[in-house]
């Protein structure tokens, strides 16, 4: 017999004829079986990602070319993170950090295509010990796999390089989100827009009339690759859509959080794979009937490694584990705080993307300051920059800039930003989201970046981070074998 029923037995039954007694007995049973009125209930958890999305391509952000109907249809329906940040502007990295609520040197995913340490726990250890069934549809990308436990599901493409895309269905999602024995949490992890730019209907986005952001170079071939990257965030979108749909056939929706996110920057100059706000900032959007206001946005900085600690505060955890960087930020879902991280780092080592080029950053929000480690070398990307096989992973117009540079002073200036960078960079990101113009050398700006240098060389000691010397050939290879050759101070 239970012992909160047997505890109340002396009292139900003492002078109680034997009827009454086992009638109030039986009463309690049922009553203490029926979770109480307003007693919390985990929330069942839906993560959607895009991959290699833009965050300020997205209307919602001020893109002014895609449509997204989908997207901004959620968004009405929630809150908007104006400020939502990842560590590392990659896709395995990102993904590291958000399913282990760690940051890179922690988790030790410090590169793409790596591995983080052998012993990491991640979102299927957390939230399985609470009681969830933990799932994953589509890309995965994150390496060990004993690191990352999850239940996969068919349904959605994992190759985010296939062309084209696979047809997707929504049935075993569906399925998964249906049964109501356990909460889940699912991640569908799309691969759109991620190259090749193949899916969706470009003819939607005539090259002729897109709006090309400051940052990219105005070519005809930059404007045609540019249209079918964004019919690839439409088409997205649609699934975005479909997968919200199967929710709410589910009947499960009002108990659901949702989170959408567009990962790190497309895969055009300035975005993917560096430490500009357009590689680093990430879309972010919290819909949760009954918790979260409808239509509202916040400047609270977030990053992915707090997404991990949200669910699992939001799933009952009281005193979240210390293996975590992140840091939970339910109470902005909830309307209840406005304010979360003062400040919000990143970090890059190219290796295996190109030669090495390590580069590390800190926002306030309002500032970016980065420095470049090793500023003596060119920068080069070399799925961006250059060719091999037929080319289909690769981004012809970048030749084209090159080739117009000595003509344009302007293209002249993009492709010079690109791969020649000073040792230091302040941008005020604000006024500034394209970063175009650095102010390391503006005599009002000294005291920012001071504070911003200063908190950033107090952030890497603190995650040993040892700077240059992760982004070699050497590192990489021992943290693929389980070897990581750099450990946070404990």
């Amino acid at each position: 017999m239970p012992q909160r029923i047997a505890c109340l037995l002396p009292v139900m039954t003492c002078g109680v004829p034997p009827l009454i007694s086992t009638i109030a007995i039986l009463f309690a049973i049922c009553l203490l079986a029926v979770p109480q009125a307003g007693a919390a209930s985990p929330p069942n958890v839906l993560i959607i990602m895009a991959d290699d999305c833009t965050y300020n391509d997205l209307p919602l952000y001020g893109g002014q070319n895609a449509r997204t109907p989908n997207i901004d249809r959620l968004a009405s329906q929630g809150l908007t993170f104006n400020r939502a940040y990842l560590s590392e502007a990659m896709c395995q990295p990102c993904r590291a950090e958000l399913y282990t609520g760690q940051f890179p040197m922690t988790n030790g995913c410090a590169w793409n295509h790596s591995a983080c340490r052998p012993a990491t726990r991640s979102m299927p250890h957390h939230l399985e010990g609470l009681g969830y069934r933990v799932g994953l549809a589509g890309k995965v990308h994150v390496k060990p796999a004993r690191a990352f436990p999850f239940q996969k599901l068919d349904g959605f493409e994992s190759s985010c390089v296939r062309n084209p895309t696979r047809p997707h269905e929504v049935e075993a999602i569906r399925e998964f989100m249906s049964d109501d024995r356990q909460p889940f949490c699912l991640v569908v992890a799309l691969v759109e827009p991620h190259v090749p730019w193949v899916m969706g209907d470009a003819s939607q986005y005539p090259p002729a009339k897109l709006k090309l952001p400051p940052n990219l170079a105005d070519t005809p071939r930059t404007r045609e690759d540019y249209s079918h990257y964004l019919a690839e965030i439409t088409y997205m979108d649609g699934q975005v859509g479909e997968i919200l749909k199967a929710l709410d056939e589910t009947g499960r929706a009002d108990e659901t959080l949702v989170l959408f996110t567009s990962e790190q920057g497309s895969q055009f100059p300035g975005c993917k794979w560096t430490n500009w706000d357009t590689g680093l900032h990430t879309a972010l959007v919290a819909r949760w009937p009954q918790h979260i206001a409808a239509g509202v946005r916040t400047d609270a900085m977030v990053q992915y490694a707090d997404v991990l600690p949200t669910i699992m505060e939001a799933a009952g955890v009281e005193v979240l584990p210390e293996s975590l960087d992140g840091r939970s930020f339910l109470p902005h879902l909830r309307g209840q705080q406005s304010d979360h991280r003062p400040l919000v780092f990143g970090v890059h080592n190219n290796i295996p993307e190109g030669p090495a080029y390590p580069i590390r950053t800190v926002t306030d929000g309002n500032y970016r300051y980065i420095r470049n480690l090793l500023p003596e070398e060119i920068y080069i990307e070399k799925h961006l920059m250059g060719l091999a096989g037929n080319g289909s992973l690769n981004n012809p117009y970048w030749a084209t800039w090159v080739r117009e540079a000595w003509t344009d002073q302007q293209t002249y200036q993009l492709v010079k930003r690109y791969m020649r960078r000073p040792a230091e960079q302040l941008y005020h990101t604000a006024q500034d989201p394209y970063e175009m113009t650095n102010l390391i050398d503006d005599p009002a700006t000294a005291d920012t970046k001071r504070r911003l240098s200063d908190a950033l060389d107090t952030w890497l000691k603190a995650q040993g981070d040892p700077g240059a010397e992760q982004d070699t050939q050497r590192a990489i290879q021992a943290a693929r074998r389980g070897e990581h050759l750099f450990v946070p101070p404990k």
